[in-house]
This record gives C-alpha cells, sequence and structure tokens, in this order.
C-alpha cells in the first residue's frame, strides 16, 4: 500500500506564494508517476499538475501553466508544487496522487488513472 500526506497549505494573500509538498510511503512509491488535483467547495475535483516517476516529463492544467510548478525528489520520497501569482479562485484543498504502476515515463491527467490519494491540504488565497 501507498501511503500519502500532503502538507504546505495555508492562507496566503493574491499574489503570494506557496510551496505544498507530498510526502510518500510504501513499496516502490518513488517509482510511481504523481499528479496534484484540487477539489473547491461545490466544485467537482480538477487535475492541477502531474510528473512522470523520474521527474523529466511535467505536464498542467491550461491556469496551472506559467504559475506553478510540479517537481519531486525520489531520494527523499516528496513530490512539490510550487504555487506563484496566487489568485482567489486558487482556494481549494489540493491532493496529491500516484498512479500505482511502475517507470511510467509519461505523465497522466485524469482521476481514474490515479490508484492511491492523500488526505489533502488546505489552500486559501484571501486579502
Amino acid at each position: 500500500q501507498v501511503h500519502l500526506i500532503e502538507s504546505g497549505g495555508g492562507v496566503v494573500q493574491p499574489g503570494g506564494s506557496l510551496r505544498l509538498s507530498c510526502a510518500a510511503s510504501g513499496r516502490a512509491v518513488s517509482s510511481y508517476p504523481m499528479g496534484w488535483f484540487r477539489q473547491a467547495p461545490g466544485k467537482e475535483r480538477e487535475f492541477v499538475a502531474a510528473v512522470s516517476w523520474g521527474g523529466g516529463n511535467t505536464g498542467y492544467a491550461d491556469f496551472a501553466k506559467g504559475r506553478f510548478a510540479i517537481s519531486r525528489d525520489n531520494n527523499k520520497n516528496t513530490v512539490y508544487l510550487q504555487m506563484n501569482s496566487l489568485h482567489p479562485e486558487d482556494t481549494a484543498v489540493y491532493y496529491c496522487a500516484a498512479v500505482g504502476t511502475r517507470y511510467m515515463t509519461g505523465y497522466y491527467t485524469r482521476e481514474p488513472e490515479y490508484a492511491y490519494w492523500g488526505q489533502g491540504t488546505q489552500v486559501t488565497v484571501a486579502s
């Protein structure tokens, strides 16, 4: 089994930055593609960013391009999401997830492709 724990959320003013972390544990966890999703109140969970198992391939939702950056440190079993120029509409619970298939060189954007999920961390962007 894979266990994921998000951290780094909080309250930030518009235009500010946050870095989210996802600490992972479990068998071969560092070899799985990973992703970040978010869910605002009353809305469906949506894709934010994803990274291949080695970190070489990344993909982003349109709203995240140019503002967010996903990265991973497999030696630390940790995935990061750096968020800059935050907007109030970025307010949501942010979740990290693992695909569950090892050594995939691509990235994945759909919820059904992910087998393991963290409990989420709250990000609030407000004055």
